[in-house]
């Protein structure tokens, strides 16, 4: 108990329902407190530790050694994906000051902590699994230079950040589903049915997301701030950095749909030629 609260009762003693009441009133004022001073990012990072371990050791423990890591990895993956773009939305939507350069909300905060200790954990699956994945790992540290410095260092700009997170996550479940039956169409005839039923839609989607919506409104974020209208709260070295980062997400984005795509073509009109071959 507080001692407060002890003071409190001494002080001013109280009937017994009034006494009820300000038990009520004090386990909620000492319940916020904790929820208050709780670290969200040691939390999250936990609890994305935990689903990869589960993942590991559980959920894909009769699978290759190979592809056990990645699979652990898609697996925290789809834990933050679909979960992120949801809150993200949330946030964003009961933000009265939408803006670039409007202040971060303690909601998106929230949610920023949630996607860095996701990051930060799958970082450290690259790391330990794939150190020769340089551009994944770069990718992971642009990203948390991004996130870190709109949540810890400026305290603005969390609505670019957020739409820009919910447009990379929208097609996170769809992707990593693919990414899970890519890696077992080898071995299983099922997940190569699956694989080739998704691949298409897959990648129409994601073309939509990352070639044109994405850009677009990396488009309006850069007019805004090459105004200078959020110099400021947000230094012109940070927002530099964040549209150099994002730009450079968005290309390589298309170019490894683009690749895809091609692969694809190529795959189809082989096995065509193969059909004709059979039929001739």
């Amino acid at each position: 108990m507080s001692p407060s609260f002890v003071l409190f009762d001494f002080i001013f003693p109280v009937s017994d329902s009034e006494s009820f009441k300000l038990n009520s009133v004090r386990v909620s004022m000492e319940t916020l407190t904790l929820v208050h001073f709780l670290p969200n990012l040691p939390v999250f990072f936990s609890l994305f530790l935990t689903i990869y371990l589960v993942g590991y050791f559980v959920v894909f423990r009769n699978w290759s050694p190979k592809i056990r890591p990645e699979a652990s990895s898609c697996f925290i993956s789809l834990a933050h994906g679909t979960p992120a773009v949801v809150l993200a939305s949330f946030a964003l939507y009961a933000d009265s000051q939408r803006g670039f350069a409007a202040p971060n909300t303690a909601f998106q905060g929230l949610v920023l902590d949630y996607s860095i200790a996701y990051f930060l954990m799958d970082l450290c699956h690259y790391l330990v699994f794939c150190p020769s994945d340089l551009i994944f790992i770069c990718h992971h540290l642009a990203t948390l230079f991004v996130f870190v410095t709109c949540r810890y260092v400026v305290f603005h700009g969390a609505y670019a950040i957020l739409v820009l997170l919910v447009l990379a996550e929208v097609t996170s479940g769809c992707q990593n589903t693919w990414t899970l039956a890519g890696a077992l169409k080898s071995d299983v005839a099922t997940a190569a049915k699956l694989y080739e039923l998704l691949s298409p839609p897959f990648y129409a989607f994601y073309s939509v997301v990352r070639g044109f919506i994405g850009p677009l409104f990396m488009y309006k974020m850069g007019v805004f701030f090459l105004s200078g209208a959020g110099d400021h709260v947000i230094p012109r070295w940070i927002w530099v950095s964040w549209i150099i980062v994002v730009l450079s997400a968005i290309l390589v984005s298309i170019l490894w749909i683009s690749n895809l795509w091609v692969e694809l073509y190529r795959e189809r009109k082989t096995k065509l030629q193969e059909s004709e071959k059979k039929i001739s």
